[in-house]
């Protein structure tokens, strides 16, 4: 069996699943419920002022049959006192000590309220902090959360004050709700984080009811932007995840949350550079024994790989990610019909010709048979027609040779080098 034993930034933890700051981890009893079912670590669900919560406050979003494809909050931070909180901490991290109870902080943005809340919490035997800059609702109305997480300036001062007074690793959690991560990012390693962990959740409105005309979820008649998680949001922290990780001076470890929901998901973030991630909405879709299923898919992969620890594969396909400069303009790929396979259900014919570069044929054999055939001199490689194909194996995507590597920046050099000589 694989090593699955993390050590991020100087929390260690029994595996790299944490639950992220959130409801699950609202409370001891929920948390030391989920270390029993296996789970890593947890990042305990934000502290600071209580506050009072909304009802009602979740909404799903249904796609295709499939439920909870996302999820929307209106939820803001903890509503039990500060003291409820920090004796629950206590007595689970005795009980667990060989878990990661990491502490998401949230308050005004000085200096004197981030020196307070950490020198208290840290007391309780915490093994770290995440600093929440990226709640995009209700928080952020009071000048916390995504906005301050906004502004780099802010992240870096509120960082370093965090720093300041911890004597544990300080985690920042930053905001996708904004143009380009990094900034954000570079501006909390600046501040001195040991880490740094993304994405917390899109501004959002889940839907409007077309009975009443009433928003999802509303509040008596009312309702207000919340944050938006699960699997459909995968694909843009993944990105944010990618972007900061071969960001060469983003040099810290990186906690990937974002849709996760499998073990499959876990090792496209890791690959990506993620030393750890965090999971919420597939917790509370399915509750806390799908760790179950997270741990053995990550040991039977790592097992299948040759590979015996988590540091042989976190990072491994940063290099891989590049600009769009970067890219081979002559690497050529084209579609190719298996009519031993196909069902003839046209949908990749129809996609082609409506939508995409009209290059698969509709064709009748000598016995009178209909059949699918691309016309490979015209195929652009879009994948277009395997996406929408409802058959595995139907249709193949193959590499043809297309002469010499040449990207656009390469090509724009060349371009412009007479030029410059000249």
């Amino acid at each position: 069996m694989a090593d699955l034993r993390v050590n991020f930034a100087g929390i260690q933890s029994p595996n790299p699943f944490w639950l992220a700051s959130a409801p699950p981890t609202n409370s001891g009893y929920q948390v030391q419920r989920a270390f029993e079912a296996g789970w890593g670590g947890a990042v305990w669900k934000t502290l600071g002022e209580p506050i009072l919560n909304v009802s009602s406050r979740f909404a799903g979003t249904h796609f295709n049959g499939q439920r909870v494809a996302g999820f929307n909050n209106i939820e803001l931070i903890t509503d039990r006192p500060l003291e409820e909180n920090l004796k629950e901490i206590y007595e689970t991290k005795k009980r667990f000590s060989n878990h990661a109870v990491i502490a998401s902080l949230m308050v005004e943005p000085k200096q004197e309220k981030w020196h307070e809340i950490v020198k208290r919490v840290q007391d309780v035997g915490v093994d770290g902090f995440e600093l929440n800059f990226g709640c995009p609702h209700g928080m952020a109305e009071r000048g916390m959360g995504s906005a301050s997480g906004q502004v780099p300036e802010l992240v870096e001062k509120q960082t370093y004050w965090a720093k300041e007074a911890a004597k544990v690793p300080v985690i920042v959690k930053l905001t996708p709700n904004i143009t380009d991560i990094t900034a954000t990012a570079y501006a909390a390693v600046q501040g001195g984080a040991d880490a740094i962990s993304m994405i917390n959740t899109i501004n959002s409105l889940a839907g409007v009811d077309l009975d009443s005309w009433n928003t999802i979820p509303h509040v008596a008649g009312k309702g207000a932007h919340g944050g938006y998680c699960g699997p459909a949001v995968k694909p843009i922290a993944l990105n944010m995840v990618a972007e900061c990780a071969r960001h060469p001076e983003i040099n810290v470890p990186i906690s990937g949350i974002g849709g996760i929901s499998t073990w499959k998901d876990a090792v496209e973030f890791m690959l990506m550079g993620a030393g750890s991630v965090q999971v919420c909405t597939a917790a509370m879709h399915h509750g806390f024994s799908i760790v179950e299923d997270m741990i053995d898919g990550l040991n039977n992969y790592l097992d299948s790989k040759g590979i015996a620890a988590l540091d042989g594969l976190i990072g491994q396909s940063v290099e891989k990610y590049s600009d769009w400069g970067n890219l081979d303009l002559n690497y050529k790929i084209v579609a190719r019909i298996n009519n031993d396979v196909c069902i003839n259900c046209n949908k990749c014919h129809i996609a082609c010709e409506d939508t995409s570069h009209q290059c698969i044929d509709m064709l009748t054999s000598e016995n009178g048979n209909a059949y699918l055939e691309v016309r490979e001199e015209d195929c652009v490689g879009c994948n277009l027609c395997s996406i929408v194909c409802p058959v595995d194996g139907a249709i193949d995507m193959v590499e043809i040779p297309n002469g010499e590597p040449m990207t656009w920046n390469e090509r724009q050099a060349a371009i412009k080098l007479p030029i410059c000589n000249s």
